[in-house]
């Protein structure tokens, strides 16, 4: 029985359970990881008190009555790095560099541009605030704290913030084994020669590139031609050896399509199979013990909406990540629109600063349109005109552009 789209992913949030298992890994090799627990500061940012500009740090308080000039004495500078914490007295300054240690006895930095210098002297055009260009210790992050929690998918920002506190490792949820099985005989690898009737298969590199993203790395990926046999047997061992399987083509209705026979063959639980959509309606969502299996449909386009809409929030929920499946936000559609298929749909577009546009070219074969697509647009089956400047539901595609 064909279930709508809403339906779908509860039961892809209802069936799918988070991973108990972590590993410790480098940092460096963190990125799309999610972590299995808090991080807990070691040090505090800054762990001294650090100037932001450059210029020059002075005890102006202590001067204020003593100082109608604003004229200050130059006694050294402090650059980056240093250790030395000079102590200024009444009338005295020291050039500081941005980064850098700031005196204790000091209780304001003045940027140079508004500082007038000649030989060791200075004199301020503006009185400064106190603490001013000062930088206080903790104030991005106190020591003890826990800057980043359990279920933060670790980004490029992350890995840096983690490096700036000293950490070199971190525990995360392990990612589960995969396994890609792509069916067709009609499927050539790049690099050989076509015959007639021949296409291309691109469908294991779509789906490794967005693995890849998410920071699975160990993917193993089989080929089987259209055979049942063949393919009962190639699919029993890659449920045996993973626990998560992609399958991509053969699940539709052809006389050649025989992934649904064997995975009827094989007991796997069927937790639903084809979705009110467009496009990706043949759509396989089932489990046998510990391995889930999400059999795709066989067009390019097809496979990676389904991977987006389905797969990743379930890769999200095994590895207990805070925010699962992708980011869904409304905009103003720049023109209108016509749902005739009786059918939800999700549409490449493309997010700009006016809303989003649908692009043209939406067949479900045609993988140029999702090059240029940096978003899809959500119309649910029950929507048949959708008039411009109406707020739609856009699904932010990860890593895409929006100039």
């Amino acid at each position: 029985m064909m279930i709508t789209v809403s339906q779908a992913i509860q039961s892809v949030h209802k069936n799918v359970q988070s991973f108990d298992a972590t590993e410790h890994i480098p940092v460096s090799n963190a990125i799309g990881r999610t972590l299995a627990q808090d991080v807990v500061a070691p040090v505090s940012l800054p762990s001294f008190r650090q100037s932001a500009m450059d210029g020059y740090a002075v005890r102006f308080r202590e001067s204020g009555n003593n100082n109608k000039n604003n004229t200050f004495t130059l006694i050294g500078e402090v650059k980056a790095g240093d250790a030395q914490n000079p102590s200024l007295t009444s009338g005295t300054a020291v050039r500081i560099f941005t980064g850098a240690r700031v005196p204790d006895t000091a209780d304001a930095v003045v940027i140079q541009e508004l500082v007038q210098r000649k030989d060791d002297h200075i004199h301020i055009e503006k009185v400064p605030v106190v603490g001013q260009n000062i930088r206080a210790i903790g104030g991005q992050i106190q020591a003890g704290s826990c800057p980043l929690k359990k279920g933060h998918t670790l980004q490029p920002s992350s890995l840096g913030l983690l490096k700036s506190l000293g950490i070199d490792t971190v525990s995360v949820t392990r990612n589960p084994k995969v396994t890609i099985l792509v069916t067709g005989n009609e499927l050539v690898k790049e690099g050989n020669p076509l015959a007639d009737g021949q296409v291309y298969e691109s469908n294991s590199a779509v789906l490794e590139a967005v693995l890849h993203q998410r920071g699975i790395h160990e993917v193993q990926i089989v080929y089987v031609e259209d055979n049942l046999e063949k393919t009962q047997k190639i699919l029993q061992n890659a449920i045996a050896t993973s626990e998560l399987v992609l399958i991509s083509g053969g699940i539709s209705v052809g006389d050649y399509d025989f992934v649904g026979v064997a995975l009827q063959n094989l007991d796997v639980r069927t937790i639903f199979y084809k979705v009110l959509q467009k496009p990706g309606k043949p759509l396989f969502f089932g489990k046998q013990n510990d391995t889930y299996i999400f059999a795709l449909p066989g067009n390019p386009a097809s496979t990676l909406t389904c991977y987006y809409i389905y797969v990743q929030l379930a890769f999200d929920i095994l590895s207990g990540a805070q925010y699962q499946g992708l980011l869904r936000i409304h905009l103003p559609i720049s023109a209108a629109f016509t749902n005739t298929f009786g059918r939800a749909l999700f549409l490449k577009a493309r997010v700009n600063r006016e809303g989003v546009t649908i692009l043209d070219f939406q067949n479900s074969a045609t993988m140029i349109t999702f090059a240029e697509a940096n978003a899809l647009v959500y119309i649910p089956e029950t929507t048949t005109e959708v008039a411009q400047g109406t707020i739609v539901e856009t699904i932010l595609l990860p890593y895409g552009s929006t100039q």
